[in-house]
């Protein structure tokens, strides 16, 4: 599985880098009054204009929009038609009015505004438009100030939310200040402020057949942010939803087979692919593609990264004869264009989707190629040499892949404050490896020094999950259960918030815990562990794949542990007909499976008749103990 290869729901310097050009579509209404110089059913247009959806020319035009008629709309109208004669207070106004709407740079901007709010009453609407282009201004660039974006979108909201009215400008305020409050890592914050303008968009969407704009755009921004900041919460299944309802706003406002819908289709993959739900990835990924040909052709680069991607949703399905099919075709294409660093990437999955496969010494002559072609102490080389040390330990070659792996670490290891998430990534990845070769106290090692990276990480916290778990597991491995159960605890809560209560990783998790459990001697607890387990690896996996079925065999090991004999031999059975349904493939383990059910009841037979002798002595004592039917349940 291509893990370094999936890539995860992307975001750009600006939280709207896809979409937000504002409010458009004011074609029929009536000017204006001149007393009225800002009004809500005038079209804004802000942010960062895509240039998937309008082709507009200046990247922060936030601007009234009036009739058609008037061909030079400006941000701040403040003069009719019939301009009246101007006192020199109000020229002056009005000057700065034009140079606020006329200033593009940063500075320009910061100088105008400026002066421009020295004339506004700090309760004036304008003064809130205002506040909110300059905030939306340094979101778009990407400024490292992000608590002075946040003060300059608090600033806007508490302006333009003074009436309590449901507007569009509100709705922006609030997209802004969630932005800047993921930038600064207050998740939480951000998720309220955009729940907030999603349920003012909600409403202004309904009612927009008597509105002139279109609110879908600003709808998309608000529904992107919501991905980016649920995905940073760890909410990835939930961060989905978003994320289809962006592709949904998408199709209904562009053409539907256009290159930017195709981009949409593959992102939306991705997101699937790095939750692992590879099923749901692939058939997005064709849609993509099948645009990206139709429109670009066979040798575009969109269709290239469509290709790779779905060399990673097949190597994730294990068609490896498919991966490498369209990975090698992507490679062709990315090497036509030039674009080295895409195409040592391509080859890289090249080398992985090989080792899937069992093709270790072609894998290993495709590294060493890529090696010659990446430069010293840089991270491509890393994750090439952990590749190589991956395909070396597949062979048993571990002296010469420790070494890989070491050079790899070397690497890593200057790189953890710059890339911390890639390198925590790669340290599991290499921590796998020691522990195929027996190595677990360097495996536990890597892992911790992955946790303490990812930790720093709140938008890894699906990341977290898997590396907690992952470290119960290996004290489970050698012998150490009590340090175990709580990494297997917290890696549980983790991976339901990341990945839902019923993915199959939470299954795996508690069925550790229920082994812990059995070691510890506790196996009422254990049950209780493989019940949750089995529950979920039925709904997710089947109830008759092989880890489901284990999962109710480790069940009946249980109740058998608890001398609950009538559940034991229930769960056993299930056991046997689960095998069953197999046919001749799993002649093995139907035979086992039903030496152990006669085994179970052989124990149960022997274990009535004691119940009984036991149940006559207290009798004769007085007592009022249980009838023993009652005391085989659990």
């Amino acid at each position: 599985m291509l893990l370094s290869a999936m890539v995860a729901m992307k975001r750009s310097s600006s939280s709207c880098h896809l979409l937000l050009s504002a409010l458009l579509k004011s074609s029929s209404r009536s000017k204006l009054p001149p007393t009225r110089l800002f009004s809500e059913s005038s079209s804004l247009i802000i942010m960062n204009p895509s240039p998937i959806l309008y082709r507009i020319s200046s990247p922060f035009s936030t601007k009234l929009t009036f009739p058609s008629t008037n061909p030079n709309p400006r941000f701040f109208q403040t003069l009719p038609d019939s301009t009246p004669t101007l006192t020199s207070r109000q020229r002056k106004k009005f000057e700065l009015e034009e140079s606020f709407e006329a200033a593009t740079t940063t500075d320009e901007i910061l100088a105008s505004f400026k002066a421009l709010e020295a004339e506004l009453d700090e309760k004036d609407e304008k003064l809130g438009l205002a506040c909110l282009k300059v905030g939306q201004h340094l979101d778009y660039i990407g400024s490292d100030d992000h608590e002075k974006t946040l003060q300059f979108g608090l600033r806007a909201l508490k302006i333009l939310d003074r009436s309590g009215e449901e507007s569009v400008s509100v709705a922006m305020a609030l997209h802004l200040v969630a932005s800047a409050s993921y930038d600064l890592k207050r998740f939480n914050d951000s998720l309220g402020f955009l729940n907030r303008a999603n349920r003012i968009l909600g409403v202004l969407e309904k009612d927009s057949g008597s509105e002139q704009f279109d609110v879908r755009p600003v709808i998309h921004a608000v529904q992107m942010q919501l991905a980016n900041t649920k995905t940073a919460m760890g909410r990835r299944e939930e961060a989905l939803l978003n994320l289809k309802r962006c592709l949904e706003l998408k199709e209904s406002i562009l053409d539907p087979n256009s290159r930017e819908i195709g981009i949409a289709y593959r992102d939306l993959a991705e997101a699937y692919a790095a939750v692992l739900n590879f099923k749901e990835a692939l058939p997005l990924c064709n849609r993509a593609l099948e645009i990206h040909l139709s429109q670009l052709g066979q040798n575009s680069v969109e269709a290239a990264r469509d290709r790779r991607l779905l060399g990673v949703i097949y190597t994730g399905l294990e068609d490896h004869g498919k991966a490498l099919v369209q990975n090698q075709m992507s490679q062709r294409v990315l090497k036509s264009w030039g674009m080295g660093s895409d195409l040592i990437l391509a080859e890289i999955d090249a080398a992985n989707i090989q080792i899937a496969a069992g093709k270790y010494d072609e894998a290993v002559n495709t590294l060493k190629g890529v090696a010659q072609n990446t430069e010293k102490d840089s991270e491509i080389r890393a994750l090439v040499f952990m590749s190589m040390g991956k395909a070396l330990c597949n062979q048993e070659k571990f002296a010469d892949g420790k070494r890989c792996l070491e050079i790899s670490c070397d690497i890593l290891e200057k790189k953890e404050s710059i890339l911390p998430s890639k390198v925590a990534e790669a340290y599991m990845e290499i921590s796998s490896l020691y522990e195929t070769m027996n190595e677990f106290e360097i495996a536990i090692s890597l892992l911790k020094r992955s946790l303490a990276m990812i930790e720093k990480l709140p938008q890894e916290q699906h990341m977290e999950g898997n590396v907690l778990g992952r470290i119960g597991w290996l004290f489970l491995l050698t012998g150490k259960v009590d340090q175990g159960i709580p990494y297997l605890e917290s890696a549980a809560e983790r991976l339901k918030d990341s990945f839902g209560p019923k993915h199959f990783a939470v299954g795996y998790i508690y069925n550790n815990l229920g082994a812990a459990y059995m070691e510890l001697e506790r196996p009422q607890t254990a049950a209780q562990m493989f019940a949750f387990a089995k529950d979920i690896m039925d709904v997710s996996l089947g109830p008759h794949h092989a880890d489901s079925i284990q999962a109710c065999q480790s069940l009946a090991h249980a109740y058998s542990a608890m001398k609950s004999y009538t559940l034991a031999l229930e769960f056993q059975q299930k056991v046997v007909d689960a095998w069953e349904n197999h046919g001749s493939s799993a002649r093995n383990e139907l035979e086992e499976a039903s030496r152990m059910l006669e085994d179970l009841k052989n124990k149960s037979y022997g274990w009535l008749p004691d119940l009984i002798v036991e149940h006559a002595k207290a009798m004769s004592k007085g007592s009022d103990m249980q009838n023993p039917e009652e005391l085989v349940r659990p």
